[in-house]
């Protein structure tokens, strides 16, 4: 055998090991995907079940999303010297416990408990996930591997939401999370004997990941996902009842929207991950405005099922986002990438919890659930403030980077 072939058939072997690694990372997203966005389509369900309001029930969300952002920081900083694979093993083992508990809740209080704890994994599964997936391409490749492993969580919108939703309406809401447990206990198994065992990086410390903190590119990039993704989770938390108090349709309309929803982002996030190997700058900057726009939009089309199917399909575009903001981290923090990579977790479920929160205090104030569109394009449009303040932060990071390396042409000068 040629050189050239025998070069030729690793590469197709390399890149065969690497497509069933990310698939094994992906289906964890997938069950975390199916678990964070299900709860929310089941908010009907869960509040008729447990005798409470629907906007008490919201409390559930926002208890699963502070899970996220107390525990990922915490573990990743604690688990810096623990291999990858173990790690993430682990993180899938304790998704399905956590998540076994959640459907077996006798009340509000204990469901709220129960999500806490199934948020608890979330954030660092998601970032050693992500981690792992970009140390096996090209660096120019990396946010498109990224958005790979995203994209079960996407896809988790289109198939696993739907899925849990009917599930919820046929069977009860406890089965719609239920089937998440046995989701996390197959990823555990195929992260063991697919995802390789790399050995930990040898300065690798907390001390170390603890510096990143220091950078404000960091904290002002987080922000654009902590504020801007808040608009998609207040009006994503409450489409399920919107659709059924002022669209009024039939409830097996719900899970197709639902999936319109999820398409949405799917796309949202392959072109998002295209993009920010171009520019994640830019990238992040029309995502905003797309979401600001159709946020705005929502209100005036929730009485038309028609009309707000192209609508929501492009709110599920901004979950591109994500993408792009971890790409961004991991440009701007190279040496914090296990710190950032929780950290930009951190700022996405902590949009979970003001979006919601946020939607709550629309509906309470008597404004009506439709409304909670025009709070959501507030926070997108504030979102679009958090990039224009790390826009320009970038530009001042590299105006001193040239002002303290000048080059030899202009020392000469």
């Amino acid at each position: 055998m040629s050189t050239v072939r025998k070069q030729v058939v690793q590469n197709q072997h390399k890149g065969a090991s690497i497509f069933w690694v990310i698939l094994a990372l992906a289906l964890g997203t997938f069950a975390l995907g199916t678990t964070e966005f299900a709860s929310m389509t089941l908010v009907p369900y869960i509040a008729s079940d447990l005798g409470v309001d629907v906007a008490q029930v919201s409390y559930a969300i926002s208890a699963y999303a502070l899970g996220v952002v107390i525990g990922s920081p915490i573990i990743m900083v604690l688990a810096v010297r623990v291999r990858r694979r173990t790690l993430l093993i682990a993180l899938a083992t304790l998704m399905a416990l956590a998540n076994g508990l959640s459907a077996l809740a006798p009340s509000l209080n204990w469901l709220i408990f129960f999500r806490f704890l199934s948020g608890l994994p979330h954030g660092a599964y998601f970032g050693v996930a992500m981690l792992l997936a970009a140390s096996l391409v090209p660096p120019e490749m990396k946010a498109r591997a990224v958005s790979r492993v995203f994209i079960g969580l996407t896809l988790a919108t289109i198939i696993g939401v739907p899925f849990a939703t009917w599930m919820g309406q046929t069977v009860g809401w406890r089965s719609g999370i239920g089937i998440v447990a046995i989701l996390a206990t197959i990823t555990a198994l195929m992260v063991y004997f697919l995802a390789p065992n790399q050995a930990v990086a040898d300065n690798a410390s907390p001390k170390k990941e603890l510096q990143t903190l220091k950078n404000r590119e960091v904290w002002l990039t987080l922000g654009i996902a902590a504020i801007g993704f808040g608009g998609i989770f207040c009006v994503y938390t409450y489409l399920a009842e919107t659709l059924i108090q002022v669209t009024q349709v039939e409830p097996f309309k719900i899970p197709i929207m639902m999936a319109v929803f999820g398409i949405g982002a799917t796309l949202g996030t392959l072109v998002c991950g295209w993009a920010a190997d171009k520019s994640a700058l830019a990238a992040a900057f029309w995502s905003l405005v797309l979401s600001t726009v159709v946020l705005a939009i929502y209100p005036s089309v929730t009485g038309n099922y028609w009309a707000l199917i192209p609508v929501v399909f492009f709110i599920g575009c901004g979950l591109g986002l994500a993408t792009i903001v971890q790409a961004r981290l991991m440009d701007v923090a190279p040496d914090g990438q296990t710190m950032t990579g929780a950290l930009v977790q951190c700022a996405f479920n902590l949009a979970n919890a003001i979006g919601p929160w946020v939607g709550s205090l629309v509906i309470l104030s008597g404004q009506g659930i439709a409304a909670t569109g025009y709070a959501a394009a507030l926070l997108s449009l504030g979102g679009l403030v958090m990039w224009w303040l790390t826009h320009r932060e970038s530009r001042r990071a590299v105006s001193l980077k040239v002002n303290l390396n000048p080059s030899p042409a202009k020392c000469s000068d």
